[in-house]
């Protein structure tokens, strides 16, 4: 005769959401630590733009002297737009 009436699963059913919690975590860290580390740039930090991005190119024409400030925030605004990121108050910082 079985005298050990059963009451539910027990403590043993935490035991697989922790395992795959533990999984999760794992590939994350894993993932953060190796690929998606190899897309930022110096310093663990994104680079703004690509060193060729026609918004580099056109710093470094005004940097150069080639065009005024005038003509470089006219033209910034439109590759601002052109990329999809919303275009700064002249004289503005960010």
């Amino acid at each position: 005769m079985n005298t050990l009436a059963h009451a539910g699963p027990g403590p043993w059913v935490l035991l697989f959401p922790l395992i795959w919690a533990a999984v999760i975590v794992t590939v994350v860290t894993v993932l953060r630590r190796t690929v998606w580390r190899g897309r930022r740039g110096p310093g663990g930090h994104r680079p703004a733009y690509d060193e060729q991005s026609p918004i580099a190119l056109l710093g470094h024409r005004f940097a150069a002297g080639e065009i005024d400030e005038d003509e470089y925030w006219r033209r910034l605004t439109v590759l601002e737009e052109q990329f999809g990121r919303v275009a700064r108050p002249k004289g503005g910082a960010g």
